[in-house]
């Protein structure tokens, strides 16, 4: 079957995505990373529905999560989440940054096959209830829609070629869109390059972070090679200093108006208006949309939010 992205509650015609944020961190459960960090800790249901019921009211109906395996991720809360407040949820498999895991991970030791097995089972049988933190494996119903890697500040090491080669398979295997990490953009082109290596659909990957790296023609020559990129940190560029989220959409949008797309990369609940914190998940849809405007680029407004994420979130 085409024609779909995949929901923690279930496959969803594409059409009906709606308008979609596509860069977010809805739960973050107690976990190393959280350990590290406790404003990392979203766990909260009650807290985080409220602040989705909020978002969908004013139009949202789409959110892409982006913790993956093993980093504070948890399906049940999740699909109770969806349930809650209206709006679909995709989840991700693959694996985030070293850095939110403990030196002797299993992502270490697991070969590429075995890395692909597990990735593909989030997939297409579904995703671990105790997200591999123990022994026992006991799969649920709710499935992964997307598949995520990072790189860091260095060159691409050998274990993240296993991980890239690992995601990759899946995407070939399954359709899976995949994300990608990036430290401020860096590594951006490389990342493409091994993608484009190892026979990746480049129309079904998304490079975040992009908007951090403050050069406008690196931004460019990463989306000449076709892929999208994420921008969201438009909410915290600081009063007084240019924000560069709003400098690179005025330069850019108008050459690549169908390879953009926006989300807020909320992981902390300092952001969250239910938490107690600011700007709130709504930003996007009140504040920036008016920037928008008044920078004239709200002609884009459907492309950034309604179009580029339904082909960049389809499967194939």
């Amino acid at each position: 079957m085409k024609g779909f992205f995949r929901a923690v509650l279930g496959d969803v015609n594409i059409k009906d995505m709606g308008l979609c944020y596509a860069h977010e961190h809805l739960v973050i459960e107690e976990s190393y990373p959280t350990s590290g960090n406790e404003l990392f800790l979203l766990n909260d249901v009650d807290k985080i529905s409220k602040e989705l019921k909020e978002t969908f009211q004013q139009g949202c109906r789409t959110m892409v999560d982006t913790m993956p395996a093993n980093a504070g991720r948890n399906v049940l809360k999740m699909a109770e989440v969806s349930r809650n407040s209206g709006i679909d949820i995709i989840i991700p498999t693959g694996l985030h940054s070293e850095m939110y895991y403990v030196p002797n991970h299993w992502r270490y030791h697991y070969s590429e096959d075995e890395l692909t097995q597990l990735f593909i089972d989030d997939v297409e049988v579904g995703i671990d209830i105790g997200d591999y933190g123990g022994p026992i494996v006991k799969r649920c119903e709710h499935k992964a829609g997307m598949i995520k890697l990072a790189t860091g500040n260095d060159p691409i090491s050998k274990h993240q070629e296993k991980i890239f080669r690992s995601v990759v398979n899946t995407h070939l295997e399954t359709g899976v869109p995949i994300l990608t990490h990036t430290n401020s953009g860096k590594q951006a082109l490389e990342q493409v390059e091994m993608f484009d290596k190892l026979g990746a659909d480049l129309g079904h990957i998304v490079i975040s972070h992009m908007d951090k790296c403050k050069d406008v023609d690196y931004n460019r020559a990463v989306l000449e090679t076709g892929v999208y990129v994420d921008y969201d940190s438009a909410f915290r560029w600081k009063e007084g200093e240019e924000n560069w989220t709003y400098k690179l959409l005025t330069n850019l949008l108008a050459d690549f108006p169908d390879q953009i797309v926006m989300g807020m990369d909320a992981a902390k609940n300092v952001y969250w208006r239910s938490y107690g914190g600011k700007p709130g998940l709504d930003f996007l849809l009140t504040t920036f949309k008016d920037d928008l405007k008044k920078m004239g680029l709200d002609q884009y407004y459907q492309q950034i939010f309604f179009d580029n994420p339904q082909k960049l979130y389809e499967f194939i």
